[in-house]
């Protein structure tokens, strides 16, 4: 199922963010980062059975619309929010409790998200799947790109993925990174409602230097990533605390290695905070 397409192999080389290369000193990029938090490009899994996603552009009142994304896996963690009954699909809403790696929630119960009660199965509307929104947030850098997209994946989706890993990398013993995934949708349906649900596909591996190249990127990606989740979560749990509004980390850009920050937003489905 996951053998190479040669016609695939045959593609143009992967091109990493070329930071070297840029028109500007790094000091001078430094300068108009320090403070600023950036946010990644953010894709949702659409509503309805929809099988286009909707690309972020320049021009947020014109998205692109596109069948499916190809890129590297950097990263993927979990994530979870729990809302009040009836409030979930309301982006204006903000979560009780919600958890930026899916282990310790801030807010309210803000426990274990392991032995939450809003997190087993049952405790959902009408005793139906779980009252905790669970997600998993995945990091895909396309060729040529300098910011990942930051895409989120439902519940309906993470089984699909789970198997996915399994079969294109756990089993191989092979990272994420080391290979270049496209992700499609298919529609399924629960009897009452349509649904968009993610598809994946193992295009081709990276060997030799190529895969140097992505293994140095992705490894230095993940430690700054795992960082700014970390701060973000501790912020988040102090502004809590003092019952003010959530402001989000914000870190100065460093001098020698190329500088990546995520926005300050709730959860993986949500538009992200204003500063």
């Amino acid at each position: 199922m996951y053998n190479e397409n040669n016609a695939l192999m045959e593609q143009e080389k992967f091109l990493l963010p070329a930071m070297a290369e840029c028109d500007f000193s790094q000091e001078e990029l430094s300068e108009d980062m320090d403070g600023l938090q950036m946010s990644f490009p953010r894709v949702k899994i659409p509503a309805g059975g929809m099988l286009q996603f909707e690309m972020p552009t320049d021009d947020p009142e014109n998205p692109d619309y596109i069948k499916s994304v190809e890129g590297v896996i950097l990263y993927h963690h979990p994530s979870s929010a729990y809302w009040p009954e009836g409030s979930e699909y309301d982006d204006d809403a903000t979560p009780l409790c919600s958890s930026v790696d899916g282990k310790v929630g801030v807010g309210s119960p803000g426990i274990l998200c392991s032995t939450c009660p809003l997190n087993q199965y049952g405790s959902g509307k009408e005793g139906r799947g779980k009252a905790c929104k669970n997600m998993r947030q995945i990091y895909l850098l396309r060729s040529g790109d300098f910011m990942p997209l930051q895409i989120s994946l439902p519940p309906t989706s993470l089984s699909p993925f789970r198997e996915f890993m399994n079969r294109a990398f756990v089993l191989r013993r092979r990272a994420s990174f080391s290979a270049v995934v496209q992700i499609g949708l298919k529609k399924a349906s629960n009897g009452t409602n349509d649904y968009s649900v993610a598809t994946f596909r193992k295009l081709y591996d990276f060997e030799g230097e190529e895969l140097s190249q992505i293994r140095a990127y992705a490894n230095s990606f993940k430690e700054q990533i795992k960082s700014m989740l970390t701060q973000r979560a501790t912020v988040q749990e102090e502004q809590m605390d003092n019952s003010c509004d959530y402001e989000g980390p914000t870190l100065p850009a460093s001098d020698k290695e190329p500088h990546f920050c995520i926005s300050a937003e709730i959860n993986g489905e949500r538009d992200a905070l204003p500063a």
